[in-house]
């Protein structure tokens, strides 16, 4: 079901059947809502009992492309954007939530676990660092809300092959307490939610969700 933040923010909201067991956000990768999360957010409270919301990242741009996207991102307002994050959390009406995120998304969930809101935050492939044409007054680093106190668990799914997030950057995620960090060596960039990618992998993909639904239910109970 699409509705609204009362920031305005397009989300998507999916409910289970019978009593919820916790909620979950979803921050989406850079191209936003679109069936593909509609039909994400649907699976996963069918499968889990979750109250799941995903709120569009490009408030008031949902229909730009993903070109134009990319150019944009160095734009973007932590404030709003984590607030957005924060405030679909609230929409669940569940007290207990956590969060996944994806590209883009997943360095919003490495951003978003430092805020106190969410109980564990799941990262697949999110940048660790801020790549530098993204870089913007208005963007912090991922590793300095990965060092905030009452920051949550995470669990970090990274490809070996993904530019996104270069070597560098993944050894200095695993030197964060608290931080799970998960490798699968032959996979690039966005190879686990989206099976229309050429990136897609799927035994990989399967080992990677097992773990990220298994790291939330024990958070979220």
């Amino acid at each position: 079901m699409r509705t609204e933040l009362p920031s305005g923010t397009p989300v998507e909201l999916a409910r289970p059947a019978g009593e919820a067991a916790g909620g979950l956000v979803v921050a989406p990768d850079i191209g936003g809502l679109r069936p593909l999360f509609d039909d994400l957010c649907a699976r996963l409270a069918e499968e889990n009992r979750w109250v799941v919301a995903a709120p569009e990242p490009f408030a008031g741009q949902a229909d730009m492309p993903v070109d134009q996207r990319l150019a944009a991102a160095g734009g973007l307002d932590d404030a709003r954007v984590l607030g957005d994050l924060r405030a679909a959390a609230d929409l669940t009406g569940v007290e207990r939530v956590g969060i996944v995120g994806f590209c883009m998304g997943g360095m919003y969930a490495l951003k978003a676990s430092g805020t106190g809101r969410f109980a564990a935050a799941v990262a697949f492939y999110g940048m660790i660092r801020v790549p530098e044409q993204w870089r913007g007054p208005a963007q912090g680093e991922p590793l300095e809300a990965l060092g905030r106190p009452g920051r949550c668990p995470v669990l970090a799914i990274i490809g070996g092959h993904d530019h996104w997030t270069p070597p560098g950057d993944v050894d200095a995620l695993r030197q964060v307490p608290g931080v799970e960090v998960v490798v699968y060596p032959d996979a690039e960039h966005g190879f686990a939610h989206d099976a229309s990618r050429p990136s897609h992998r799927p035994d990989d993909a399967a080992d990677a969700w097992g773990r990220a639904v298994a790291f939330l239910g024990g958070a979220l109970g």
